[in-house]
Order: structure tokens, then C-alpha cells, then sequence
């Protein structure tokens, strides 16, 4: 199991989002004020200290949770693959807004003086996006450990952990609200996942982002939605598409491995590329349409 081709091809949100981490948590941690940007009650409704949003939701409260959280968010880009950028960026945004919401929410209602102020960082988008790596993302290979059965998928969720208990109850509230919201985001609350941002907002990322971190052009962002990533081995392509064109190359490895992140089997997305001509796009049409018949 792998997040697909290497780097941040197709991914311009999510290098931008990394990026931003790395440098608030950087920057706030040379000026010795990471401890000071946890979310809480106080310093929003009480002292309007809503400045401190921005900086809390990018930047994380110490060095191990800056490795572990980038190590996710790097991994996740596969979602931003499947759904497009604009989509993404929908999801971006509800887990963050919904998870702050639900954080300010328990602070009201709980009464736990150690939940007062909640660690910094991206923990909605990070938790929300456990919701379709659990459901959607399949299991590529199993092996044993003295006895014990583990998955590669082993790997994310022990670093989920880890950086859910690295602070404790001020984690491990962000952790539980990020979940929340995207489960919510996955039952299409307020119809939310019919929602995307204007075309141009892609673009923008992709002229935002540093153009060396293995991007490619913007001209057509995949098209997918998370929960149909069911494994095809052994399926049979189908559908009123052009034949093939004849060619002695086959087609692109970084284009197989990008529909084999999406949970297709590897034959089937080869035989689908070819159908499409090579085109990422109309090559997963066509594999979710051959699972609807």
C-alpha cells in the first residue's frame, strides 16, 4: 500500500498545506511560542483572540507531532488524487470549521482543567481523514509478527496514534472531533460533498505551491469520489469507449500506480489506460463503471 506515485503530483493542496505546517511550526518554534497557540475557550470568546486560529490550525505544538503529522498529511494526498482539488479543498475546510466547532463545544461543556487550552495543529483534517482511509483504502498485504496479524495499513494507524496520545486529552479532543467531522463529511451532511470550489482555486494552488516538489499541470485534476474504491482483480473492463490505440509502449507506471492507490486492481488499471488512451481520468470512469454493472 502506498499514497500512489512518489511526490506531489496532482496534490497542489496538499503541498501547500504541508508547507504551511513546516514553516508555522518552524517559525513559531525558533520565537519560542509554540506553547502559546493551543486553541481555547478563553482566548476566543473571552479575550477575541480569533488571530490565533490561523497559526493554531498549521502549526503544531512540538517537533515529533510536526514529523508524524506531516508523514499523514503527506499520505492522504491519495484523497485529493481521487476527489480533485476543488473537492479537496471542501473537505478541507468542513473538517476544520466542524472540528473547531465540536473543540469549543466540549471546552463549554466539559469541565476538565486540562482541556482549557487543546494542542495546535491540523488534527480535523488529519482525524477526518481516517474516516475513508479506514473505509475505503483496502488492504494490499497481510503479514505476522509472533503470531500477531498486521496489514500495511498497520503503519498509518500507529501513527495516528501516535499523534492522537502525544499531548494526551488535549490530542486526543482534536483527534475525536476531526473523526467526527469526517464522518460527517462521509454521510454527506448538508449534501457537502456535492460541493467544490471554482476551478480557478486549483490553479491558484498550483502557482502558490513551490513548482519543485513534482507537480504537474493543473489542466485536468482527477475525478473520483471517496467510497468507491473497492479492489478489481480479475474484472473485466467494459463500455462504449474508443478501442485502443496500437502502441508498443505500455502505459505510464506513475499513472497505474496512481489507480492502484485508489484501490483498483493493477490489471484492470492497465487494461483500462489502455481503453483511455492513457487518460488518469477516463480510465477510473471507466473502472467505476464496470463496477456498477
Amino acid at each position: 500500500m502506498n499514497g500512489g506515485p512518489s511526490g506531489f503530483n496532482n496534490t497542489p493542496v496538499t503541498r501547500t498545506v504541508v508547507i504551511a505546517c513546516a514553516l508555522f511550526t518552524i517559525l513559531f518554534g525558533i520565537q519560542g511560542r509554540s506553547n502559546k497557540l493551543g486553541r481555547s475557550y478563553q482566548d476566543i470568546f473571552n479575550k477575541l483572540q480569533i488571530w490565533k486560529l490561523v497559526p493554531s490550525v498549521f502549526a503544531f505544538a512540538s517537533t515529533p507531532e510536526l514529523i508524524f503529522g506531516i508523514y499523514l498529511l503527506y499520505y492522504f494526498r491519495v484523497f485529493e488524487r481521487q476527489i480533485g482539488s476543488n473537492k479537496y479543498s471542501v473537505f478541507i475546510l468542513f473538517s476544520a470549521i466542524v472540528s473547531l466547532l465540536l473543540e469549543v463545544l466540549a471546552m463549554k461543556i466539559v469541565k476538565d482543567s486540562s482541556l482549557h487550552t487543546l494542542t495546535s495543529g491540523p488534527y480535523g483534517l488529519i482525524f477526518a481523514s481516517f474516516v475513508p482511509f479506514y473505509l475505503d483504502i483496502p488492504v494490499s498485504t497481510r503479514f505476522r509478527v509472533f503470531s500477531l496479524q498486521f496489514s500495511d495499513k498497520t503503519f498509518i494507524y500507529v501513527a495516528g496514534l501516535q499523534l492522537l496520545f502525544s499531548s494526551w486529552k488535549r490530542s486526543l479532543l482534536p483527534g475525536i472531533c476531526g473523526i467526527v467531522a469526517g464522518s460527517l463529511y462521509r454521510l454527506n451532511f448538508l449534501h457537502i460533498r456535492r460541493m467544490k470550489f471554482p476551478e480557478f482555486i486549483a490553479s491558484f494552488f498550483y502557482r502558490l505551491s513551490w513548482p519543485s516538489m513534482g507537480s504537474t499541470s493543473p489542466a485536468t485534476p482527477a475525478r473520483n469520489t471517496v467510497g468507491n474504491m473497492p479492489s478489481y482483480a480479475g474484472r473485466q473492463v467494459e463500455g462504449n469507449y474508443p478501442a485502443p490505440f496500437p502502441s508498443t509502449v505500455g502505459p505510464p507506471e506513475d499513472s497505474i500506480a496512481t489507480l492502484e492507490s485508489m484501490g483498483f486492481d493493477r490489471d484492470s488499471a492497465r487494461q483500462a489506460l489502455v481503453h483511455a488512451r492513457n487518460d488518469v481520468n477516463a480510465a477510473t470512469n471507466i473502472l467505476l463503471e464496470s463496477q456498477s454493472n
